[in-house]
């Protein structure tokens, strides 16, 4: 089959095997010129290696580029406003950073010229779609190479194999072939030796925390403050959004917070064992929690947690850009602006727990919910609504009564 012509490639460029392979495989196939584009989210790489190595695989141009704080301004701190939680239990640590990416592949593809994107998200996992809707969402002109798809390979053993015969260095080997994709916000561990449920994943990959056993014996005190929703400061100590989040990493993997070993439902329809650590997103999501228990009205607070499943399903499934997406989003930055004040929380062998939370914007009254004698509540008013609450119950009860 011919292949379409294609002049100029931007790359969404990681500097690991996938993407390697793919920028040499690209120039190849398609006798293009290819620009590697590197978003920095915090992932904690040598990016100057990475330039590099993509300069010395072929790239024409690379760009690098630090995005860190509007990662977690723009993107993580939405999503944490929507208590965003997948299946209930996967913070969508990879799922939120796509958008970011395509979105600045799309941007840099208009500067650039080029005809085309591509990505080396695999045909069988969910970052295919997420990259693809993006930057159809953005630009449904755009050419998009996606290798998995098309090219002969059909296990990054084969890829390994590619890389030594081009002499292109790669960190993956046949013995330890599982992947890993960090970022500010989390790092998710897939594939190779983890790709057994039943077997527990080794510790010696953990690398944003210790076990949980080997955390301090004593616990750690934290005090959050948020503004509207969002975390502003630590223990009094304001900081931008992708410091804090660094800073609460740093304590939660301290005292081996936020481990998640889950099989999750892919959005291509297959079950994926993905494991997780996400030390300071777990922190926040606990302390957020913690302040709207005080500050959101109960019926707002029930009718956002309503919303919660189908919020984080467009998030997982890549739907950043989509209308219901950002309808969603309004509804949800709409029932935080009263989310202001202080939460406390406590660390301790791998649980993050709320043992304080106070706000002037609090709807907690003692007065009101004292066990002890107040005036500001008459418990007899009680049996007039459970009695009312009860009617549609009692006439069930009859009706049942004289079919007998």
């Amino acid at each position: 089959m011919k292949r379409q012509t294609i002049k100029k490639v931007v790359l969404a460029y990681s500097g690991g095997l996938d993407t390697s392979v793919i920028l040499k495989w690209l120039q190849e196939t398609y006798d293009c010129e290819v620009v590697a584009f590197c978003a920095d989210l915090g992932q904690g790489e040598n990016l100057k290696a990475v330039k590099a190595k993509a300069l010395a695989v072929g790239a024409s141009k690379v760009y690098v580029e630090d995005l860190r704080e509007v990662f977690v301004k723009d993107h993580i701190f939405p999503m944490l406003r929507g208590n965003a939680v997948y299946e209930g239990t996967y913070l969508l640590g990879t799922s939120i950073a796509r958008p970011l990416i395509a979105k600045r592949q799309i941007e840099l593809a208009h500067k650039e010229g080029a005809d085309a994107v591509s990505h080396g998200s695999t045909g069988k996992g969910n970052d295919q779609v997420r990259f693809e809707l993006t930057y159809l969402a953005l630009d449904p002109r755009v050419r998009i190479i996606a290798p998995w798809r098309d090219w002969a390979f059909r296990s990054r053993r084969e890829l390994i194999d590619y890389a030594s015969s081009h002499g292109i260095p790669v960190t993956a080997t046949k013995a330890k072939p599982y992947s890993t994709d960090p970022n500010l916000f989390h790092i998710s561990y897939e594939g190779g030796i983890l790709e057994d449920p039943w077997k527990a994943p080794p510790d010696e990959i953990f690398q944003m925390t210790v076990s949980p056993e080997k955390a301090p014996n004593k616990p750690q005190f934290v005090e959050i403050d948020y503004d509207r929703g969002d975390p502003v400061a630590v223990n009094g100590k304001t900081m931008s959004p992708a410091t804090l989040l660094a800073h609460l990493n740093r304590l939660g993997g301290a005292h081996g917070i936020g481990r998640v070993d889950l099989v999750e439902n892919r959005y291509v329809g297959m079950k994926s064992r993905g494991v997780y650590e996400t030390p300071g997103g777990t922190i926040l999501h606990v302390a957020h929690r913690g302040l709207e228990s005080i500050t959101m009205d109960r019926e707002v607070l029930h009718l956002r947690d309503s919303l919660i499943p189908r919020y984080a399903e467009l998030i997982y499934y890549g739907y950043w850009y989509a209308p219901e997406r950002e309808m969603l989003q309004k509804a949800i930055d709409e029932a935080q602006q009263h989310v202001t004040g202080t939460v406390r929380v406590k660390l301790y062998k791998g649980g993050c727990t709320v043992v304080g939370r106070r706000s002037e914007q609090s709807l907690y009254r003692l007065d009101l919910a004292t066990f002890e004698e107040d005036e500001a509540y008459r418990q007899k008013d009680a049996e007039g609504f459970i009695r009312l609450n009860a009617l549609r119950l009692a006439i069930q009860a009859q009706r049942r009564t004289q079919k007998k």
